[in-house]
C-alpha cells in the first residue's frame, strides 16, 4: 500500500515538471499568436503570415532552454492537435452539395498538382521533400497543409526552413490571388456560381478564399467557402500519402529514413471529428468553438516553427523555390479554368 502511495506522487511530480519546463515556451508562442491575431483583425494583414515574422523576429529565444522545450512542443504537438481539430468543420453532406462534377474538380486538381509538382521539383533541383510540402500546401489549403504535411516528412537540417519559405511563399502567392483572380474570372465570362467554385478550388488559404469570394457576391462566396472546404477535407488523404511514401522510402533502405505510424494520431482525430460532424452529434457552438480553437492552435505553432527559424535560412531556400511555388500555382489555376470554360 505504501509502495503504491509513493509512486502516484512520483508520477504526479514528473508530469508537473514537465509541464512547468513546457509552460515558458508555450507562452512565448501564445504571446505571438495573439499579436498576429490582432494585427490580423485591426489591420487585414494574414495573421499566419505575422505569427511567422513575429516568431523569426524572435528567434534568439530557440536557443534559450528556459523557452526551447515549450517551443518545440508548441511546434509540434499543438500544431498536430490543430490539425486533428479541422475535422469539425467537414461534413459528408456538404461535401455531397457540390455536386459530382465540383467534386471530381477539386479532387482531381488536388492530385495533378501534386502530381505535377514532384515531377517539375526536378526540373528546379529539389527532392521530393520539397516537392510533396510545397504542391501539398498549394492544391489543399496553403500554410495549414504545409503544417500538416510536414509533420510526416523526414527531418533533415533544412526541414524547417522549408517550412517557413512554403508557408511565407503560399500566403504571399494567396494574396496576390485573391486581388487578381476575381478579375481573371470576370475576364473569363465566368458566373459567380462558377466564380465561386474557381476561387474555392484555387486560391489557397481560407481567409484569402473568403475574401476573394464575398467581393464578388454573396453567392460567389459561399460557393467559393463550400469548395475551400472540400479542398480541406482532402488534407488527410494527402498526410496519409505523404506518410506512406515516407514508410515505403524507409523500407527500400534500411535505416536512412525514420518509418511514421501510417495512420498518424492526428489524422486519425481529424477522421473521427468529420464522422461525428457528419451524424450531426454536436450542438452547433461545439464545431464553432473548435474552429477558433484550431486556428489559435495553428497560429502558435507557425510561431513556433518561426521562433525556430532564421531569416538567413530561409533566403537560403533561393529563387528556384519561389519559381517552383509559382509554377504549381499557376497549374492549378490553369487546370480548374480549362475545366470551368470548357467542360461544366
Amino acid at each position: 500500500m505504501s509502495l503504491g502511495s509513493a509512486q502516484v506522487p512520483s508520477a504526479w511530480t514528473r508530469r508537473a515538471a514537465r509541464a512547468r519546463a513546457l509552460l515558458p515556451g508555450i507562452f512565448v508562442a501564445g504571446i505571438i499568436a495573439l499579436a498576429a491575431q490582432f494585427i490580423s483583425d485591426h489591420y487585414g494583414a494574414p495573421a499566419m503570415l505575422m505569427a511567422l515574422l513575429f516568431g523569426m523576429a524572435l528567434n534568439f529565444l530557440r536557443e534559450d532552454a528556459t523557452c526551447a522545450p515549450g517551443i518545440a512542443f508548441s511546434a509540434r504537438t499543438v500544431l498536430r492537435l490543430g490539425v486533428g481539430l479541422l475535422g469539425l468543420r467537414i461534413s459528408v453532406d456538404m461535401v455531397l452539395a457540390l455536386g459530382a462534377d465540383v467534386i471530381l474538380l477539386v479532387v482531381g486538381g488536388v492530385v495533378a498538382t501534386i502530381c505535377f509538382g514532384l515531377l517539375a521539383a526536378r526540373f528546379f533541383g529539389f527532392r521530393y521533400r520539397f516537392a510533396f510540402l510545397s504542391a501539398g500546401a498549394v492544391a489543399i489549403c496553403g500554410a495549414s497543409a504545409a503544417l500538416a504535411i510536414a509533420a510526416v516528412l523526414p527531418k533533415d537540417e533544412r526541414s524547417e526552413e522549408r517550412l517557413v519559405f512554403t508557408v511565407v511563399g503560399v500566403t504571399v502567392l494567396s494574396t496576390v490571388a485573391m486581388v487578381l483572380y476575381p478579375i481573371a474570372a470576370t475576364a473569363m465570362g465566368m458566373d459567380h456560381q462558377a466564380t465561386g467554385v474557381f476561387l474555392g478550388a484555387t486560391i489557397h488559404d481560407v481567409a484569402q478564399v473568403v475574401g476573394a469570394g464575398f467581393s464578388v457576391s454573396d453567392a460567389a462566396g459561399e460557393t467559393a467557402t463550400l469548395v475551400k472546404l472540400m479542398r480541406v477535407s482532402m488534407l488527410t488523404f494527402v498526410v496519409l500519402a505523404a506518410a506512406l511514401l515516407v514508410r515505403r522510402m524507409a523500407a527500400d533502405h534500411p535505416g536512412s529514413t525514420e518509418r511514421p505510424p501510417l495512420l498518424p494520431w492526428f489524422v486519425a482525430l481529424f477522421l473521427v471529428l468529420v464522422a461525428v460532424n457528419s451524424a450531426d452529434l454536436l450542438p452547433a457552438a461545439i464545431p464553432e468553438t473548435a474552429n477558433a480553437v484550431s486556428r489559435a492552435m495553428l497560429l502558435m505553432a507557425i510561431a513556433a516553427v518561426g521562433l525556430k527559424t532564421s531569416l538567413g535560412e530561409v533566403v537560403g531556400v533561393g529563387l528556384p523555390a519561389m519559381a517552383l511555388l509559382v509554377a504549381e500555382t499557376l497549374f492549378l489555376a490553369a487546370l480548374v479554368a480549362v475545366f470551368l470554360v470548357f467542360v461544366l
